[in-house]
Parts: structure tokens; sequence; C-alpha cells
């Protein structure tokens, strides 16, 4: 079943629920699709009024904030034991290319990584756990936490919100379009028709005439 299709089948409440959870688990350093789910919970919440797209927004930034402020923490305590750790048991997402790639972000980047981090599906897992690692200063790691996951989490949900607003109207405009244009062809195409037998039934009774003379 489709991921929206599903969201449609459980409470409000559940969805919050599920957003702030999955985002937070995904922030924490759990590779899960939050972004597919959170994208999916706005466009079901711009076509149907039980869900408010506030609350969503807030769901989505608190579980980013609170996931990615625990990935932290275990990164802290951790160490890179943990990354090797995290690489057995996700090769894929936490290979030694991909955990090389993302200190080099760090290196470069410091407390921005963190911010610009939430946008890329990679970094957004990596960036708690990892800057903990990395031993950021809290204060820097807090800042750069709590604008992302505002500027991401929240951004999102009202950009994708909005767009499904204007996408749900204009397709609604669409069909009568559509509906208009099918009538005014298919009346342009009987006049047409009746037009062309008439000119022939006229040409026909001509022709006994033309004859007779």
């Amino acid at each position: 079943m489709h991921v929206q299709e599903w969201l449609e089948t459980v409470p409000a409440v559940a969805v919050y629920a599920l957003v702030g959870v999955v985002i937070g688990l995904e922030s924490l350093g759990i590779p899960l699709p939050g972004e597919i789910i959170l994208v999916s919970s706005a466009l079901l919440a711009s076509q149907h009024g039980e869900i408010d797209p506030v609350v969503l927004g807030a769901s989505a930034t608190g579980g980013a904030i609170i996931g990615d402020s625990i990935g932290y923490a275990i990164g802290r305590k951790g160490g890179r034991p943990l990354l090797a750790w995290l690489g057995n048991k996700f090769p894929k997402h936490f290979s030694e290319g991909h955990i090389a790639t993302a200190e080099r972000s760090f290196e470069k980047w410091g407390m921005w990584a963190v911010f610009f981090g939430r946008f890329v599906a990679l970094l957004r897992i990596f960036a708690g756990p990892l800057a903990g690692v990395l031993h950021m200063p809290y204060w820097k790691f807090l800042i750069a936490n709590v604008l992302g996951g505002i500027v991401w989490a929240g951004g999102t949900t009202a950009v994708i919100y909005y767009v499904g607003i204007v996408a749900e109207s204009w397709l609604k405009r669409f069909s009568w379009l559509g509906l208009v244009a099918a009538v005014l062809v298919g009346l342009t195409s009987m006049l047409v028709i009746k037009r062309k037998a008439k000119k022939a039934q006229e040409t026909q009774q001509a022709q006994p005439v033309a004859a007779a003379e």
C-alpha cells in the first residue's frame, strides 16, 4: 500500500506521532524514510482538514531536534567504536566511505554541517551521532540543530502543504476546463457533421433535377 493511502486510514493524532517518531529515530541515526513520511503527511494535510499542518510541522520539528540531540549524546559517549558498530549493522549507510565524507563535511563546515545536513538524506542520519563523536561544542550543535530542525521540518511541511492546495485547486479548475472543452468539441463536431449531411442531401436532391433536364 502507498504511504499516503496508509496514512489516510489512521487518526490525525497517530499521524502526528508517527511523523515525530520516524523523523526522531532517523535523526538519532537509524536509517528510516523520514522525509517520505513527512512529505506524504503534508500532502495529506492539504487534502483533508482533519490534519492540522501547524501541528504536523511542530511534530516533525520536535522529532528532528530531540532525535538529533539524543544522537549527539550517544555519539559523544560511544565514540568511534559506535561508528564501527553502526557500520556492521548498517553497511549501506554507515560505510567507511560515507563516514569519511561526513567527517570531511564537518571539518570544513563545522556547525553548518549540522544545519545543512538536514537537507541531505545521508547527513541527516549522521549529523547528531557524528557531531557527538567529533566532540563538537554542544552550544554550537544545539543552535545548528534547532535552526536546522525548524527550517527543514517546518519549511518542508509548509511548502508541500501549500503546493498540495495549489495543485488540488488547479486540478479542479482543469477538470472544469476539460468538461467545457469536451462540450464545445462535441457541439462543434455535431454542427460540422450536420452541415455536411445537409450539404450532401442538397447535392443528392440536385442530381435528379440535373438529370431530368
